[in-house]
């Protein structure tokens, strides 16, 4: 039987996640140039601030899962961070990056609000610790390859290393060849373990690997499955978008043109206030009945 526990809300600067409205984490997939980056940031702010959400810029500095070792991997740590911390702090906005190795969790930790647990890295163990001694809140994606409930092991890790500021992120599991599936149970069940949860829209749409020396996608699903993961109820949406998806250097085919962002924000906020204003998450327990 699914029991929803309280979730502990998760402070991110000046927002909170997991209270009355929804957050919005979005950006582009790396970072290109400074310009671009705090472009769709103020833009994005703008747009979140018209329809009540509250908002995190998210880019990364590095991306170091790409297909090919020729890709385009971003401007790397040093750099890149301190166009996070400037963009936040011109913004007064709080940013999230995601880290691959203990060593660069307290560097990262002193430049952005939130620090993210990539999904193929969720299990690293070492990994986790070091995020989680930083003191920072951390959003944690679940393995492509984990079910929901295995979660519960993720979280015991960072709350043994003393860190209870934790967001679980879903962003699609495995399903064949360069292809993922969302099953939305897990959003109820990670929940469940007493956290906010976000939805990965764009990452759930993408194709791994699937153009050979690089990942494909499909974004027009991408506002489809945002509107079911509201519809399940969610506390954060996670999205990646760009002025033009189809020149990005990284995960264009699953990107959301910038343009579009307006009336994939009006849908969402549509739907959220009629799931907020019907459902009480801590009355789930009518299996038994």
């Amino acid at each position: 039987m699914l029991t929803q526990n309280r979730i502990h809300e998760v402070k991110v600067k000046n927002i909170t996640v997991g209270a009355q409205s929804l957050t919005i984490a979005a950006g582009p997939c790396v970072l290109e140039t400074f310009d671009e980056a705090l472009y769709i940031a103020e833009q994005m702010k703008k747009l979140c601030a018209a329809f009540g959400f509250g908002y995190i810029f998210k880019a990364s500095f590095d991306k170091a899962n790409r297909t090919s070792i020729s890709s385009y991997r971003g401007p790397g740590i040093d750099k890149g961070l301190k166009w996070l911390a400037e963009i936040g702090s011109r913004l007064d906005i709080p940013v999230v990056t995601d880290i691959h190795e203990p060593e660069q969790a307290e560097k990262a930790a002193a430049f952005v609000d939130l620090l993210q647990i990539p999904a193929f890295l969720s299990r690293q163990t070492d990994l986790l610790v070091a995020a989680s001694k930083t003191g920072k809140p951390l959003n944690i994606k679940k393995a492509q390859f984990m079910a929901p409930e295995d979660m519960r092991s993720v979280v015991g890790k960072c709350r043994e290393a003393g860190n209870a500021e934790l967001i679980l992120c879903e962003r699609g599991t495995m399903f064949g060849y360069h292809a993922l599936s969302v099953d939305f149970r897990s959003l109820p069940v990670m929940r469940a373990l007493g956290c906010p949860v976000m939805f990965d829209a764009t990452h759930s749409v993408q194709m791994p690997g699937g153009k050979g020396d690089r990942s494909g996608g499909d974004r027009s699903y991408v506002l489809p499955l945002i509107r079911a993961a509201v519809a399940v109820g969610v506390d954060a949406l996670f999205m990646e978008t760009h002025p033009d998806p189809d020149k990005a250097m990284c995960d264009g085919p699953n990107m959301v043109p910038l343009g579009r962002m307006e009336e994939i924000l009006r849908q969402t906020a549509a739907l959220d206030k009629i799931v907020r204003e019907t459902i009480d998450y801590s009355n789930l327990d009518w299996a038994e009945e």
